[in-house]
This record gives C-alpha cells, structure tokens and sequence, in this order.
C-alpha cells in the first residue's frame, strides 16, 4: 500500500491553498515528540490494538470453530453495533462477491449467508427474522461491555425467536463475543454453557474488526484470516520508523491534523473507487469521527476538537458530492483509496454510431474507465486548489485488506496525540446511553430532560 500526498501541498496545487511545504518539515521535527508519547502510552496499557498484529492462538481457535461447529449452519446472524458491526460489514463486502447473500450455495463454495443486524429499526429485525431458518442459524452476539442496550434488545428477540423453533436446542446456535470475565453476556454465558469468544480487554469496540468480533465472522464465510493478521502486522512493522516521512499512518495523521487546525479543513473525505470498500469508508467513518470529536483534551481543557470525516464512493459521488468539493467552500481534505488489481474486469464493446467521445470507450474496460475518473477527479480537484491525497491497494486480498485497516487504525491513535485528545474514550456516547436507559424508565439512570416544543413547533 502506497501512501500519495503531494496534492496536500500547495505547491502542487494552485500555489495559494494547501499546506505549506515548510509544514511537512514542522510535521516531521516534532514527531520524535508524537512516537515518544505513542510507545509512553503502549507501555501504560493504552494502544491495545497493536496486539493484534500478532495472536497466533485466536486465529487457531477461530479457525479450529469455523472449520467445525461453524460447518452445522447456513446462516451467521450477527447482532450488534457501532465497532460490533461495522467492520464485519467492512470485512464482508470487501472480501467476499458481490450480493454474497443472493448467491446459491455453489456460488458462495457452500460457505453460511452473512446478516449482520446494526440497529434496533424493527422493520430490519422483523425482516431479518421472516427469511432466516432459526434451525440453521447460528446467531453471533457481540458487545465487548456484554451492556449495550441495543446489542441485548436485539438478543431479547432473537432468542425467544429461537426458543420458539428450537427449544431446549436454541442455545447450541448462539456463540457470544464479549469481555473475558464481565457484563451480562459473559454471565449468560457461564449459566447456560453457551460459547464465547473474548474481546481483548485493551482494545475498544472501534478497534476491534481484527480481532474475534470480526475474525470469527469473517472465518466462518471463508476469508483467510490469518492473512488479514499478516497484512495488519505490515501496518504495525512501518509504523515503528521514527521517521515521519517513511511512516505512512503517522505521516496521514499529521497531515490531517495539520489541514484540520492550520487551514480550515474540518471534513475529511474518504472516497473509495471500488464498490467493496464502500462499506470500510463507512467504517472509516466511525472510527475517526468517535476517536478524535471529544470536547476535552487530555489536560481537561475544553477544546471541542475533531474533524467531520465523510464517507463518498467514485464514481458514483461524482455525480453528486464532487461538485461541492471542487466548487465549494475550502474545509475538506478528499483521500482517494485506489485498488490497482481488483480481481476481474468488463470489457467495453465497441461504440459504433456514437460521436467519438463516447466512441473512445470501445475497445476499454470498465475499469480503464474508473480509473481515469479518479485520475481526472484528483487533477480537477487540484487544478482548482483542492487537497487530496490517495491511498493505493495492490488489490483486494485479505492481506492488503488488514494492512488497511490497521492503517487507519494506526493513524487514529497518532491522530489523538496531534490533537491531544484521549482516542479510547466516548463520554459523548455513553451520555446518550445513560439518557435511552432513563428514558425507557430504568431506575438509577438519568431521563432526558422534557421536550421545550409545543404544538405550534410542530409543522
């Protein structure tokens, strides 16, 4: 994976918005003081993620279930949400065909459909429920707290759905991913023999795709997850030089820190040209918006830090966003993600009868075709003194695929340091926690103050 910056400058733009050169080489003397502060915090506890660029064992239990008990079923139901969900999404669509679920067993080599069900909607559930068989499901639930009120409202349901079917069997279909020795689901657990699986406790739900809450789906539907820990492990491996030039997930931080603070870039762009990470810009998302939007920094000082980041997609979003980025206001820093083999291609038949600008394209692919979209898109955007930068995949392999996601994992946790924020942490989160609770009438919890609307509020 290549990192590709030079449009964040301004000299490579229109010599008047962008960055400074003379910034990159302020970005580059004080990240002694950044990798000082990363490996100080590794050594405290925080930072837990590094570790699972190596985890050897897990990958041998997941892999010894998957190929086992994980035969019995055509259905892996997962319920959760936020970090629960989104990057086992992330995994799916990236690495298996496209509309997987739609496809017969020939067509998935008779590996389980995947339904991964991130929110409370009771259309989806209700949906969700109606074309699942429950007797040949098996139902993941993932909550690293064991307490997260959406993730157990899920479950509620779920289960009676299958005590309904299954009986005294509904338990031999549920294996819960949870902390290690707490929280309701960990309880649970212990008192019906359920399996489990365990969310390291140094690694926060957002962080956690590469480890089981995202391995032990990803195995069970055939991605090879010990290459997806291979490829995390590259990520880790570059990280450690202290140069910031030749450490692409601090130089990406740095850089969108600087854009952020020293020139009004606020938004920051993640636009895949492939259809298979549009799911992991979505992830992405999370991620970054979670980790670095905190109203304290570290000292306890407010701040109300953090970027807006924005998922798109090319090239569809050119038809769409793109013309704000490159017409509207300067706030936004756009980083392509590129996949240089994307595994198959489309042949353009020839254009006959067509005026020769739509003539040109026979003979091409379609991907020839989304690749000078982006081409033209990152030119247009720097012609007209918009940053952007490109994140370029040799592919779409499970290795390329962890290497990315430790990537951006890598690069929020040096992003908390530029900004000076605790990356870990989301009081913000768990504010609106405390306040579903008190409005479902839980006693202990606070209720959320009256509405002030009165009817003539109301349109």
């Amino acid at each position: 994976m290549k990192f590709q910056y030079g449009r964040i400058l301004q000299d490579r733009l229109d010599g008047e918005h962008g960055l400074p050169r003379r910034r990159l080489d302020e970005l580059a003397r004080r990240f002694g003081e950044v990798q000082a502060e990363v490996r100080q915090r590794r050594a405290g506890g925080e930072y837990g993620f590094y570790g699972l660029a190596a985890q050897d064992r897990t990958i041998r239990q997941i892999s010894a279930f998957a190929e086992g008990v994980g035969q019995a079923y055509d259905h892996v139901l997962v319920l959760g949400i936020g970090g629960s969900a989104l990057g086992t999404r992330a995994l799916l669509s990236a690495l298996r065909a496209p509309a997987w679920n739609e496809l017969d067993d020939e067509g998935r080599e008779f590996f389980p459909r995947l339904t991964v069900l991130d929110n409370v909607d009771p259309t989806s559930v209700a949906a969700a429920l109606r074309r699942i068989d429950p007797r040949r499901v098996l139902v993941n639930v993932v909550s690293k707290s064991g307490g997260t009120a959406e993730t157990l409202a899920q479950y509620l349901v779920v289960r009676r759905w299958l005590d309904d079917a299954l009986g005294g069997a509904a338990s031999r279909h549920l294996v819960f991913t949870t902390d290690p020795v707490k929280g309701a689901l960990r309880a649970l657990a212990t008192a019906e023999g359920i399996a489990t699986l365990e969310v390291p406790p140094d690694v926060g739900g957002r962080f956690s795709v590469l480890s089981p809450v995202g391995l032990l789906p990803a195995a069970l539907v055939g991605i090879d997850i010990e290459a997806l820990v291979e490829g995390a492990a590259r990520a880790v491996a570059r990280a450690e030089d202290d140069d910031l030039l030749q450490n692409p997930a601090a130089l990406f931080a740095a850089l969108h820190w600087a854009a952020d603070t020293q020139v009004g870039a606020r938004l920051h762009v993640l636009m895949p040209y492939s259809d298979r990470l549009r799911d992991l810009a979505e992830w992405f998302r999370q991620l970054w918006a979670e980790s670095l939007g905190k109203r304290v920094d570290r000292g306890g000082n407010v701040v109300h830090a953090g970027p807006t980041p924005v998922a798109s997609v090319g090239a569809t979003d050119q038809h769409s966003q793109v013309q704000l980025f490159i017409e509207g206001p300067f706030d936004k820093l756009i980083t392509f993600l590129t996949v240089a083999d994307p595994g198959e291609d489309v042949s353009i038949p020839p254009a006959e009868g067509f005026a020769d600008e739509i003539a040109c394209l026979g003979g091409r692919t379609l991907g020839d075709l989304l690749h000078a979209e982006y081409e033209a898109t990152a030119a247009a955007l720097a012609r007209m003194g918009r940053m952007n930068a490109t994140l370029a995949l040799p592919d779409l392999g499970p290795a390329a695929i962890g290497e990315l996601v430790m990537f951006f994992q890598l690069a929020t946790g040096y992003a908390g340091c530029w900004y000076g924020v605790n990356p870990f942490d989301q009081p913000g989160v768990e504010l609106g926690k405390r306040l579903t609770f008190g409005a479902l009438g839980r006693t202990g919890y606070e209720a959320p103050e009256a509405s002030a609307a009165t009817d003539a509020d109301i349109a």
